[in-house]
């Protein structure tokens, strides 16, 4: 075992290394969104009282339950763990599963995994390195959680802080699994981020049929464990324990599975596909190589749209006479009525809002899937996938213009079956839903643009793109929350688009800005893609 391990430690300062802006950034942006909600929510539970109330509403309602878990306690500790433990942990579940399939299936599939292993590299040593780089980034967000969280009462923050990189540990593994399952970095991050989306789902589900976390779907779920952990409330330190035999049994399959395949192969081999027929184009190709992560991001906005939909009157139930709730939403979401926050707004009014803040947050998450998309160009490139293509009669732009068509196309989809869902979720008329989603999209457009940009000008950067569209999301999600100045909240294409429903007035000029800016910066991409040479 020991010469398998051999240069453990080089692989792991290299990853470091490699890694050295993306994991600071992402420990900080998830460490910040936990240690400022007392803060935030301080203001707008400012009394014991108002916090006790609070949480006995969120309590009762099954829609709050939902998107975000029961309360277990009214200390500004307790509604923390509440808010922003669950978001927390996938945002840590989300930096370990890229960790991992970077430094293992990523390296495979370019190549360099092989240069690599003709030195002295043990069989396991690129699995353990990945997963020590994995740990440690999990390590720092605990710390830091528990760190900066240590006033509300150090027992309920170091319970926090290491439920939150529990989690991220555990999705870890599941990539490490992922990655030895599958030919292609791409198909492991789907896998790994598939059951992700299915932890959320379960536990979502559990908290709207059940009370107080008791249900057997949230204990299901990873992401119920962490709010099972209770931290600020009692701290139920044993079902960490829970984590840990997840982690001890996921990692020992995957060194399993690691041992009993060669380099640069997989138990789920991908099936060689004809090269004629209905793949005799560049664009046929992009939709084939594409269309099951179109497929898979439709089905999820659709149910996602169809549950957040079914949220919406319970959501303004519970803002009730709060008016930094109130005022919260509002700005998240357009203008829920006349006379400022602190005036009686309309039922219907504040569930606009609600409606809007769900879109704005589909069209943040559908950028993801845009830059995803656009990225697949650089996937191609660095794989040597795209040189035989490009050897023959098919034209860099050609090539290039079926993934963005798919991309640009895609993104229209979810959103348009996003809308569908908020509509018949929510009981009304959807047209004015699918109408909120779709005019999402010149934002979603113009980072998957700058996406291309990118890709076409400096390839070897086009990777700073999932933090425009993460930047872009954190403002939207935590900004108005946090009540960040509006110069700021402006950085964010989205926060330039009309509030839809609800909005008092289209007006198109901002949809025809940003849809001008996103072609304009595309036609620059393709330009830049057309001269510079192909990755080597």
């Amino acid at each position: 075992m020991k010469n398998q391990l051999a240069g453990t430690g080089a692989l792991l300062r290299l990853a470091l290394r490699r890694d050295r802006v993306m994991m600071p950034v992402w420990t900080l942006v998830t460490t910040v969104m936990v240690v400022s909600m007392p803060g935030s929510l301080g203001s707008v539970y400012a009394t014991a009282a108002e916090r006790a109330r609070a949480a006995a509403s969120m309590n009762a309602n099954s829609s709050m339950r939902a998107l975000y878990g029961p309360v277990f306690g009214d200390s500004l500790g307790a509604l923390t763990a509440w808010r922003g433990g669950v978001y927390a942990a996938v945002l840590a579940a989300a930096m370990s599963l890229i960790i991992v399939v970077r430094h293992t299936r990523e390296e495979e599939e370019t190549g360099r995994q092989e240069l690599l292993s003709a030195a002295m590299v043990g069989r396991r040593a690129p699995l353990t390195a990945a997963l020590l780089t994995a740990l440690t980034a999990n390590a720092c967000v605990a710390l830091l959680v528990a760190g900066g969280l240590a006033g509300q009462g150090a027992p309920g923050a170091v319970a926090l802080g290491l439920a939150v990189a529990a989690t991220g540990t555990f999705f870890a593994c599941t990539a490490a699994i992922a990655a030895q399952l599958t030919e292609s970095a791409r198909a492991a991050k789907g896998i790994t981020a598939a059951v992700l989306g299915a932890a959320f789902v379960l536990k979502a589900a559990g908290d709207a049929g059940t009370e107080g976390g008791r249900s057997a779907l949230t204990w299901a779920s990873p992401l119920g464990w962490v709010e099972n952990v209770r931290a600020f409330a009692a701290e139920r330190w044993w079902v960490l324990l829970l984590f840990a035999a997840a982690v001890t049994v996921q990692a020992g399959a995957a060194y399993a599975l690691a041992g009993r395949r060669d380099l640069g192969m997989s138990f789920l081999p991908s099936r060689p596909g004809p090269a004629e027929g209905r793949l005799g184009t560049a664009g046929a190709l992009a939709w084939r190589l594409q269309r099951g992560s179109v497929l898979g991001w439709s089905a999820g906005f659709l149910v996602a749209g169809v549950v957040f939909g079914g949220m919406a009157d319970g959501a303004a139930d519970l803002v009730g006479d709060n008016d930094r709730t109130r005022e919260i939403i509002e700005r998240m979401g357009g203008q829920g009525g006349a006379g400022g926050a602190g005036a009686q707004v309309a039922q219907g009014a504040l569930t606009d809002a609600f409606l809007a803040t769900m879109a704005g947050m589909f069209g943040m998450v559908a950028a993801l899937y845009a830059v995803s998309s656009v990225l697949r160009l650089s996937a191609e490139e660095s794989g040597r996938r795209a040189e035989p293509l490009l050897a023959n009669a098919v034209g860099r732009l050609r090539w290039a213009g079926g993934h963005l068509a798919v991309a640009f196309g895609g993104s229209a989809l979810i959103l348009l079956l996003a809308g569908l869902g908020l509509g018949l979720g929510h009981g009304r008329e959807p047209g004015a839903a699918i109408g909120a989603a779709l005019a999402q999209l010149p934002a979603v457009w113009l980072i998957g643009a700058l996406a291309a940009l990118l890709y076409g000008a400096v390839p070897q950067y086009a990777a700073a793109a999932w933090a425009v569209a993460g930047g872009a999301l954190a403002l939207g999600w935590v900004g108005p929350a946090l009540n960040l100045p509006q110069a700021a909240l402006n950085l964010s294409p989205f926060a330039h688009l009309p509030r839809l429903p609800g909005a008092q007035a289209l007006d198109p000029a901002p949809l025809l800005v940003l849809t001008v800016l996103a072609a304009a910066l595309t036609a620059a991409g393709l330009g830049a893609l057309r001269r510079r040479d192909t990755v080597a």
